[in-house]
């Protein structure tokens, strides 16, 4: 099992939360989507989200501001958490727009709040686990969606909490995160989505 653990902090990676939140919500929106939709839609948060992170990741890491994916290091994460707010914030001006995708706009505007809260945490000296808070967030809007649609999907929110428990497992396992610092990646997490479930609940 200890082999397996380090797996999974790859596999739930937070840089595809918001895919893997976007393609749920696909899924599991009463609202018809077009096929040209879904594709526009999902290849939008793949550049924005996945890409163009990755670019900048490794140009930081080219001038030495990074060393491994994970940002281990409290300074490291300054720039990558900045770039992370202003790509969200294009996505939800020019594409995941309120009036267009509601309940995604305010899963990744919830987003957007966590990121400014970890990166607010930074100046502290404040390390949250960026694992916990993509579990976290992604757990409580598939919540969101089962609630605002009713549908069951029980099964789903009982996997996502089981994946919570292996990924902080992983983390602990891993030597990258304490108990204290998964706690508040998760609290951070959870929280805005819960907030502005008074938006689209």
């Amino acid at each position: 099992m200890k082999k397996i653990l380090p797996f999974f902090s790859y596999l739930f990676h937070p840089i595809f939360i918001p895919l893997l939140g976007t393609v749920l919500y696909i899924l599991f929106q009463e609202n018809y989507f077009t096929i040209p939709q879904v594709y526009l839609l999902i290849f939008q948060v793949i550049i924005i989200t996945i890409f163009l992170p990755m670019s900048f990741f490794y140009l930081l890491k080219t001038f030495g501001k990074v060393d491994t994916i994970m940002l281990s290091d409290v300074n490291q994460r300054k720039i990558p958490l900045l770039l992370q707010m202003a790509l969200t914030v294009v996505l939800i001006k020019q594409s995941i727009t309120i009036d267009r995708f509601p309940e995604l706009h305010y899963f990744f505007l919830a987003g957007l709040i966590t990121t400014f809260i970890a990166f607010v945490l930074l100046f502290f000296k404040i390390k949250s686990s960026i694992h916990m808070i993509g579990v976290s967030a992604l757990t409580f809007f598939v919540i969101g969606l089962s609630l605002h649609n009713q549908i069951n999907i029980i099964y789903l929110i009982a996997l996502l909490f089981l994946f919570t428990g292996v990924i902080a497992s992983s983390r602990l396992y891993m030597k990258a995160h304490t108990m204290t610092e998964l706690i508040i990646g998760y609290a951070i997490g959870m929280i805005p989505q819960l907030i502005v479930w008074y938006a689209w609940l």
